[in-house]
């Protein structure tokens, strides 16, 4: 005979409790037939909703970091520092041609006045009139351009500091102190954890069912944890190579221990049916072997082998067969199995 159902059929003999111990019996509840959803599985995962990696806009070294992997980063503060001086000299020596070009403008402004005075008493030329002409426009236009790369040189030395655009988490950090970088070189990922969503994708047979605004709950199993779905979008775009549709389910905010990259489960709900269910944490689980601890009316306890479905909900589990409704089974299968150890 097989080790395990011996083992099993000998922890199964009945045991009634003194009355003695009736006071510290393991509480119980009566299996009953429950309405419960009908849903539909998909399994997917985590990102965030604002997520992106700001990269390098000047060229230069890298000389202060400011937050690192897993910091929390307001909006418009400084996560690192580029070495400024050569942007700062580029911008002092636009700022000098400005002057310049100022100084010429004025200067050439004051000869066209002067060639229009001497025009209208006749002491010079039309042709003498237009060159001074010609030279303001010519002067006002290099001024206007030197004030343009006056402004992009500020803007560039504006670039040292790199500021955060949200506030949110540093995911990533893709530069060390010291390091020279370039334009378009990344230098650090970051996400806002306040709103997270969930993608996954459904097969072309079954968009039909779930509809094109259905009703989902996400179940985040590493955190045994089950969230509605704040809002679901359907891609109106199916993919050509797996026949399947992607959708998005935006989680409620701010939800704690949520992360991107994580694992779920999201069960779209096609209708509601009556099933037999249990609590979850009723159930004891030995290598193998999935039973509870059955209660008689004389308060005796038997362990059972049932057979289990899918999770109905919160700490919710369907039961397939092994189990009738009326009976009563403990709720903590520890403490009913030291009670049954004792005696």
């Amino acid at each position: 005979m097989n080790r395990q159902w011996l083992l099993f059929w000998m922890l199964t003999a009945p045991l009634a409790l003194p009355a003695a111990q009736a006071e510290t019996a393991p509480s119980a509840v009566v299996v009953q037939p429950h309405e419960v959803i009908q849903s539909y599985r998909a399994e997917g995962v985590v990102e965030a909703v604002s997520q992106s990696t700001v990269s390098a806009q000047i060229s230069g070294r890298i000389k202060e970091i400011n937050f690192d992997i897993g910091d929390a980063v307001k909006k418009g503060q400084i996560i690192l520092r580029i070495d400024e001086r050569e942007t700062a000299q580029a911008l002092a020596g636009s700022q000098a041609q400005v002057m310049q070009s100022q100084a010429a403008l004025a200067n050439a402004r004051a000869n066209y006045e002067r060639s229009r005075q001497l025009f209208e008493q006749k002491f010079i030329s039309q042709a003498g009139l237009d060159k001074a002409q010609a030279d303001y426009k010519l002067a006002l236009a290099q001024a206007a351009a030197s004030e343009a790369g006056a402004s992009q040189s500020a803007l560039a030395h504006g670039y040292s500091a790199v500021i955060a655009p949200y506030a949110g988490v540093v995911a990533a950090r893709h530069v060390e102190l010291g390091e020279m970088v370039t334009v378009g070189k990344p230098l650090m990922t970051g996400f806002d954890p306040a709103q997270m969503r969930a993608t996954v994708n459904i097969p072309e047979q079954t968009l039909h069912s779930v509809g094109t605004h259905p009703e989902v709950q996400i179940e985040v199993s590493a955190l045994g944890r089950w969230l509605k779905a704040a809002s679901v979008v359907v891609q109106p775009i199916s993919d050509s190579r797996t026949h399947s549709t992607q959708v998005r389910i935006t989680l409620p905010a701010n939800e704690a221990g949520i992360y991107p990259g994580m694992f779920v489960r999201a069960h779209f709900v096609l209708g509601k049916t009556s099933k037999l269910t249990i609590p979850a944490s009723a159930v004891l689980h030995r290598s193998e072997v999935v039973a509870v601890y059955v209660v008689s009316d004389s308060g005796a306890l038997r362990l059972r082998q049932i057979r289990l479905g899918e999770p109905t909900g919160q700490n919710e589990v369907e039961v397939l067969a092994g189990l009738n409704p009326g009976e009563k089974i403990a709720l903590d299968p520890i403490k009913a199995g030291m009670a049954r150890g004792k005696h």
